[in-house]
């Protein structure tokens, strides 16, 4: 039997559409539209769990940084993170608007497989072992090493080769980062697994001379998810690579590309503050100051920033019910299929498909269907009424969860459609 439910904590809606309207995810005749078509219907038709995709929406977002990028005067390189989706039918959109970033064999087989050139790709990886090299080497792609020990067994392995396949790049450690939240930081106080820290790049560019190797770019990945509060901490972690990468050029190395990586964040609440693309570009160009003079290109690697909110995932309500105060809302999916609270306590906008503007008058648990404690996607989260069988969105799910999904539990992957607008 459905436990009473707790009083409404949540103050009454105004007038105003949710934050998370926008063309492609919309309200239609007090529904939610994705794409133009009706979200529980697509649930109804398809099963749940279901990814549902607004293709055009990353094309959108991609545009929107690189129209940023081009206004602020910068020469830049865009790279689709492809960890973030690798779905064909999300990378044909893609395709022709920017490179990709890889960090996998696998990844960069699917990029060849989705016509892409060598050229076009960059590999950032980690922990390199001699299988991946067969396969990453196979190919003309550029890579950015970030270890010692890698730059030893590359060099080994391009020890006679032509001199345009020994540039590689350097993926260095500042020692300070950003991100949604401390898991999600790959450089500050304490140590990381990413990059090599400023005490050893010297004996990193002693071993790439040694093996002739040329190094053309400096990489820095400082964290992942920061949204707009966050952009003063990244541009001066930027700074700080900027001035290694002047020191270098001063030294006779040929950089040609800062690769700043990706990280920027996806508002995922209302409070949460966007990277406004304008504002972004304007601290790339001060962290790089004469270095944009001198001709030095600007890599990019968006992965949430183009693909997490041109998707959601739709499941049904299973269960709903009152456990020792606190009121769960369980659904027919789990971390399985929507990893982000799990692994990176990510937070998702819950939506009712049937009342996605409904007032928030509840507050409950939302957990999966996977058997371990874990499985929870919000604690303590404002919902609307809902009733066992409804259908409802989890929104920002367009990238880090049909890619990362598992078969946990012998629970089944999720399908997903794809719509165009």
């Amino acid at each position: 039997m459905t436990a009473a439910l707790p009083a409404a904590t949540v103050g009454p809606a105004d007038d105003r559409p949710p934050w998370w309207v926008r063309p492609g995810l919309e309200i239609v005749a007090g529904r939610l539209a994705v794409a133009g078509r009706d979200a529980e219907q697509l649930a109804r038709e398809h099963g749940t769990p279901l990814f549902v995709y607004d293709r055009p929406r990353f094309a959108e977002n991609a545009e929107r940084l690189i129209a940023a990028l081009d206004r602020a005067g910068l020469r830049h390189r865009v790279r689709f993170a492809l960890k973030a989706n690798h779905a064909p039918e999300v990378l044909a959109v893609l395709r022709g608007l920017v490179g990709i970033d890889a960090c996998s064999p696998g990844e960069v087989l699917r990029a060849l497989e989705c016509g892409w050139e060598p050229s076009e790709i960059s590999y950032t990886g980690t922990n390199l072992s001699e299988r991946d090299l067969d396969v990453i080497l196979a190919q003309p792609v550029h890579l950015n090493l970030d270890a010692i020990s890698q730059i030893e067994r590359v060099g080994r392995r391009l020890r006679d080769a032509p001199t345009d396949r020994r540039a590689i790049g350097l993926r260095i450690n500042p020692g300070v980062g950003v991100g949604y939240n401390e898991q999600l930081l790959y450089s500050g106080d304490r140590p990381t697994k990413f990059g090599i820290y400023e005490d050893r790049l010297d004996e990193a560019l002693a071993v790439t001379a040694r093996h002739g190797l040329i190094v053309d770019t400096i990489h820095a990945h400082v964290g992942s998810g920061w949204l707009a509060d966050s952009l003063p901490a990244w541009e001066a972690a930027i700074g700080r690579i900027a001035a290694i990468v002047r020191r270098l050029r001063a030294d006779g190395h040929p950089i040609a590309e800062l690769n700043v990586g990706g990280g920027l964040g996806v508002p995922a609440r209302a409070d949460e503050p966007p990277i406004e693309p304008d504002a972004y570009a304007a601290a790339v160009r001060r962290a790089m100051g004469d270095l944009v003079d001198g001709g030095v290109v600007v890599g990019f690697e968006p992965g949430d920033f183009v693909a997490k909110d041109a998707g959601i995932l739709l499941g049904e309500v299973t269960t709903v019910e009152e456990r020792a105060g606190t009121t769960f809302v369980g659904l027919d999916l789990g971390w399985n299929v929507n990893p982000a609270y799990h692994i990176y306590h990510f937070a998702q906008e819950i939506v009712p498909c049937r009342a996605p503007d409904a007032e928030r008058t509840w507050r409950v648990t939302v957990a999966g269907h996977i058997n371990e404690a874990s499985d929870l996607f919000a604690e303590d989260y404002p919902l609307p009424p809902v009733a066992e069988g409804d259908i409802v969105a989890l929104l920002n799910a367009g990238g880090y969860h049909q890619a990362m999904s598992s078969i946990h539990c012998l629970r089944p992957h999720a399908e997903a459609v794809f719509l165009d607008r």
